[in-house]
């Protein structure tokens, strides 16, 4: 039985690091569909809806789009650049993330409806970038 178990533990050892490249891609993906919705610029919805101006609304979209594309590359850049970029885009999730939490949905704090939303996984996908990184 010991042997199964180290068997069935050496194995998920070794594929462990998939394990955050599928979180990666799942949060990065995500972020790149949110803000490529928003195009062309400047996108009207969030002018109209949210009473933005043309450049916070672009800004916003462009926010989405680059931090989802950052995410990813920076997971394949194996140093300490690499470390920051992820970072870089855990941190700027995580802002906008609660940007939206505090403007679009004020009626969600500490509700079923906050927890069964996918903004929700956004925003701590982006906190667990924020505070990984890169590192193993």
């Amino acid at each position: 039985m010991k042997k199964l178990i180290y068997k069935i533990d050496n194995f998920f050892s070794n594929i462990e690091a998939i394990a955050s490249l599928i979180f990666r891609f799942g949060i990065g993906v995500a972020f790149i569909i949110h803000g490529q919705n928003k195009f062309p610029l400047p996108p009207e919805g969030l002018i109209e809806y949210f009473d933005l101006s043309p450049a916070l609304a672009s800004f916003v979209a462009l926010s989405e789009l680059l931090s989802g594309i950052l995410l990813i590359i920076s997971g394949f850049i194996k140093n300490p650049i690499g470390d920051f970029l992820s970072r870089l885009a855990g941190f700027i999730i995580v802002v906008m993330m609660v940007n939206i939490f505090a403007i679009a949905h004020q009626d969600w704090f500490i509700t079923k409806k906050l927890f069964t939303s996918e903004q929700i996984f956004l925003l701590i996908g982006g906190i667990f970038f924020l505070i990984k990184g890169n590192r193993k």
